[in-house]
């Protein structure tokens, strides 16, 4: 016998082993084959109608045609995001069950609410879904028409201007806070339960200002309410030729609300991927462009990796942010 070849039962234990191996990797290909198996669950934190529950119905719609099973979206509100993330957290990670929130679920929950949870280790981000600036909108009868005019207002009377946000710890919240931050002003915050109420008073003259979520946009088209700059890094493809702040002399408040699908954190990495690759093509579709145009929303796929990126960018904002301004959320 050959020194090399191996004695006839270590060859027959190789093939038997070999043989196995390649059951197991047939079995587990299928069972990746037969991925969905049943409904996927879209957990949304926030109530129907709502711009994420809007967002993912919509994109609920093309990812059943592709995947071939229902897709049964499960509105849990309550707690900024909070209650859908512990609910998506606690499903198997199986591959369905999903959240769409914004991603202030990751970037500033963690920060605000105590006792924490943890979604940087218990979720994964599977795809950005798209992205809304914030507008700052000022009532129509401040004499103030770009946000230098603002600025210099707050500056000659401190403590005496008013901005409202959708409620403590909100992104309109939170970007009003880095505004004061960066412009050096002294305003007042008032907190409402929702955007929609700060609206109306903006309308009304109650408050002076806001950074509206995309909510209000029809009013500023139709002016009865002020468009002073917008946040984040560009302008606006719906309000081209109001300026960032940036622009305006006002750097540093680049943050908008990011949108985006999360899974449990060892949902396996193939499934992740399919799903990342169906919301890319559900978002090129016109029908789903023209609906999220409709909210303010841009439709943007970023993949996993680089939507942990973004993540990671606006964690980095709001951690100092949130605890040099004392925000916290009971």
């Amino acid at each position: 016998m050959n020194a090399h070849q191996p004695h006839p039962c270590t060859r027959r234990t190789l093939l038997r082993a070999t043989a196995a191996a390649g059951l197991l990797a047939a079995g587990s290909g299928q069972a990746q084959d037969a991925w969905p198996a049943r409904p996927i669950r879209l957990v949304v934190g926030f109530p129907a109608g709502g711009t994420t529950d809007i967002m993912a119905r919509v994109v609920g719609l093309p990812l059943q045609k592709a995947l071939g099973q229902p897709i049964v979206v499960d509105n849990r509100p309550g707690a900024s995001g909070n209650i859908a993330a512990s609910e998506t957290i606690r499903a198997a990670a199986d591959g369905h069950t999903f959240m769409v929130a914004p991603i202030s679920v990751q970037t500033a929950n963690p920060s605000l609410f105590k006792p924490a949870l943890n979604p940087a280790r218990d979720l994964q981000p599977v795809s950005s879904l798209g992205y809304a600036q914030l507008y700052l909108v000022a009532r129509k009868g401040l004499p103030a028409g770009s946000s230098a005019q603002l600025v210099a207002l707050a500056k000659a009377a401190p403590g005496k201007l008013s901005y409202g946000s959708g409620g403590p710890g909100t992104q309109m919240h939170l970007v009003g806070e880095l505004f004061k931050q960066q412009a050096g002003i002294d305003v007042v915050h008032v907190p409402y339960k929702g955007a929609a109420p700060a609206l109306q008073d903006i309308l009304a003259g109650q408050i002076d200002y806001y950074f509206d979520p995309a909510t209000g946009l029809q009013h500023i088209r139709e002016g009865r309410a002020r468009l002073l700059a917008v946040s984040g890094t560009r302008r606006s493809p719906f309000f081209p030729d109001a300026p960032t702040l940036t622009e305006a002399g006002i750097p540093g408040v680049e943050l908008g609300n990011w949108f985006g699908l999360f899974a449990p954190a060892r949902t396996p990495p193939a499934i992740v991927q399919r799903m990342a690759a169906e919301v890319a093509k559900a978002l090129q579709l016109p029908e789903v462009r023209q609906r999220f145009a409709e909210l303010g929303v841009e439709t943007i796929a970023q993949d996993g990796t680089g939507f942990g990126k973004t993540i990671a960018d606006e964690t980095a904002v709001l951690t100092p942010l949130i605890r040099a301004r004392g925000i916290a959320v009971d």
